[in-house]
């Protein structure tokens, strides 16, 4: 049988299933569930005070009257671009620069709460924490790692939440996690041993997907100029499952029995805990200031196992890779200005560290250091309430050996090397009711 070179299949495969993103925060964690908090620059722990507290601090629902709904979504613009300098030397044929397919997301969020007694309120989330894609030039010189993928995840979380005293709550929830995924690259199949060449052959992943479970618990003070919150979401576990399409479009006739027309892929990922604290302090009656300090605990992908099981008498591959990602900190803060009472005007700033080695760095995953700064207002007539945000989001340049893939080394220079740069635009709004 031919020698199949899997390696890069396996590789690119395995980091997908774990983890993907084009442009998000602290590796792929999306944070932005509701256009009020995401005005702030996120730093909504210890202000907690519309329903999107069920993701932020499930503590602050005790404070929510009546019944509250809020939807929301975000559109997300991200920008890349890779540049490559010895691309050229790889294949003449190559430019220096390639620009991510510009894509457009869309992360929605539905929230609501309703008041049970004076002590007690109860609370639903649906949101999406983890995800968005990638999708790069088709026949650019890293299309053996990633030509596109797409990973999505929902969570439906019920809360509930207690009213210690007039000063104190606690809230806690759990949470259920569906996550599906769909995943492009080409493959290199090798038949010269058999008097053949190589040969491009596109893959893709269909009908992928796992789910998981897990908790959220929230507390949260309210003195008479500031307050203080906490809020620990919990991590959980997914088993992905997904099914392997090879197309051997371009293997000359003699060879393309010899390549597997499919077969089934399983991996394991844990997904990490979050830890919150922010304080908020009202310096005047129209004046707040807030901040948070968020701790994501990525540590939890340190090395990844990957099944493919090919149909007989293809042979599987069962391949173990490490990651060495860590602990990722983000700084938030924000304030808002009650101009009236129909008019809050809004703005953030914030800090996001990357959690992952510039040696697991690649264009599934291009992550970096990043700063964003955030804008935005709320209006409300009535019993209903409009949120709207801006936000924008600056990377860090980040040059990545993009796992120094064994065909691009020549002289020691590993030719696959490339400079990530990117920036996202971040549109939120969200609409509140309160009966």
């Amino acid at each position: 049988m031919m020698k199949r070179k899997i390696l890069p299949f396996a590789l690119s495969l395995l980091v997908f299933l774990g983890i993907n993103s084009s442009v998000r925060g602290a590796g792929f964690l999306i944070y932005e569930h509701g256009a009020a908090a995401m005005a702030m620059g996120g730093a909504f722990v210890a202000v907690a005070n519309d329903p999107t507290a069920v993701f932020h601090n499930p503590a602050g629902i005790a404070w929510l009257d009546g019944t509250q709904i809020s939807l929301g979504t975000t559109v997300i613009i991200p920008k890349t671009k890779l540049t490559m300098p010895y691309a050229p030397l790889i294949n003449p044929a190559y430019s220096n620069s390639y620009e991510m397919v510009k894509q457009y997301f869309y992360p929605s969020t539905f929230y609501i709460t309703q008041k049970i007694s004076n002590k007690i309120v109860v609370g639903f989330g649906f949101f999406s924490p983890y995800g968005l894609g990638t999708e790069w030039p088709a026949n650019y010189p890293l299309r053996y790692l990633s030509v596109k993928d797409d990973m999505k995840s929902f969570v439906f979380n019920p809360v509930i939440a207690y009213k210690v005293s007039d000063n104190f709550s606690l809230g806690a929830g759990v949470f259920y996690v569906l996550s599906t995924l769909a995943f492009d690259l080409v493959t290199v199949q090798d038949f010269r041993p058999y008097g053949g060449g190589m040969y491009e052959v596109p893959a893709s992943i269909t009908d992928g997907e796992g789910n998981g479970w897990g908790w959220n618990v929230g507390a949260l003070y309210k003195g008479e100029k500031f307050s203080l919150g906490l809020n620990w979401r919990s991590g959980f576990k997914i088993d992905f499952e997904g099914e392997i399409d090879l197309d051997s479009i371009n293997v000359p006739a003699p060879f393309k029995p010899y390549v597997p027309p499919g077969g089934n892929v399983a991996t394991s990922f844990d997904f990490p805990h979050i830890l919150c604290a922010g304080v908020a302090f009202n310096l005047t009656p129209k004046l707040l200031l807030s901040a948070d300090i968020n701790y994501v605990f990525w540590n939890t992908y340190d090395k990844f196992d990957i099944t493919i099981d090919f149909p007989d008498p293809y042979p599987d591959e069962v391949e173990t890779f490490e990651e060495h990602w860590d602990v990722s900190t983000l700084f938030r803060t924000g304030l808002q200005y009650q101009l009236n009472e129909k008019l809050a005007l809004r703005a953030g700033f914030l800090f996001d560290q990357t959690p992952q080695p510039v040696m697991t760095m690649d264009p599934i995953l291009p992550d970096a250091d990043r700063v964003a700064f955030t804008a935005g207002f709320g209006y409300k007539i009535s019993k209903f309430v409009i949120d709207a945000t801006y936000h924008y989001e600056i990377f860090s340049d980040r040059t990545s050996p993009n796992r120094t893939i064994a065909a691009y080394q020549v002289g020691g220079i590993n030719l696959g090397e490339g400079t990530y740069s990117a920036t996202a635009h971040l549109l939120g709004v969200s609409l509140r009711f309160v009966f």
